[in-house]
């Protein structure tokens, strides 16, 4: 396996960086979002697995944590860098080869909605080698297929180490599936997402 600086060093050119994650997740987007340097030199892209009867408060915690625009991700507009994006409950999130937003009502995939493995494989098609994807603790086998697609775009992917993962069903699946780049815990993850940052 490839070591973090190794990553870092081939990976100087990131134009977007997903995180996906189910249960237990929040605990550590929010170790992430303090740690995320001033300046971000990327798009950032979060989706968790939402109940769609609701209304998610997601942006508005994350906000709290950050200095950088957090927002939901809308239809039809761009995917900017430097800003901070969320997909929302109900609908399935993906990035078109523009590089702008789709929103679409297709069935749950996993039993969820919107999908991790949906929003990954689109990113994949349009980012390719620009591409990071980082899976957290969840319990459902979704993101697995999405990252496994993210690696075969030449993007790099990194995943959550399931002895650290709150719920291990997630990460364990997507190791299961493909050969991450990196396995690494909470904190090894904010060092990376700094080192990358600085050398765009």
């Amino acid at each position: 396996m490839n070591s973090v600086n190794s990553l870092s060093k081939r990976q100087s050119n990131v134009d977007l960086v997903i995180i996906g994650g189910s249960a237990g997740a929040l605990d550590v987007l929010l170790k992430l979002f303090a740690a995320l340097p001033e300046t971000l030199n990327f798009a950032l892209i979060i989706i968790m697995h939402l109940p769609g009867d609701r209304e998610s408060r997601l942006v508005e915690v994350l906000q709290l944590h950050t200095v950088h625009p957090v927002a939901e991700a809308e239809d039809k507009a761009s995917v900017l860098s430097e800003h901070i994006y969320v997909a929302g409950s109900g609908y399935h999130l993906s990035v078109e080869s523009d590089y702008t937003f789709s929103l679409s009502c297709e069935p749950p995939l996993h039993f969820s909605r919107p999908s991790i493995d949906i929003l990954m494989g689109s990113a994949a098609s349009a980012y390719g080698e620009k591409l990071i994807g980082i899976l957290l603790t969840g319990a459902n086998v979704d993101g697995a297929e999405g990252m496994k697609m993210i690696k075969e775009a030449g993007g790099k992917t990194i995943v959550q180490n399931p002895q650290e993962a709150q719920v291990r069903i997630m990460p364990e699946e997507a190791i299961k599936q493909m050969q991450p780049d990196l396995i690494l815990t909470t904190a090894q993850i904010c060092n990376l997402i700094t080192e990358i940052n600085h050398k765009i």
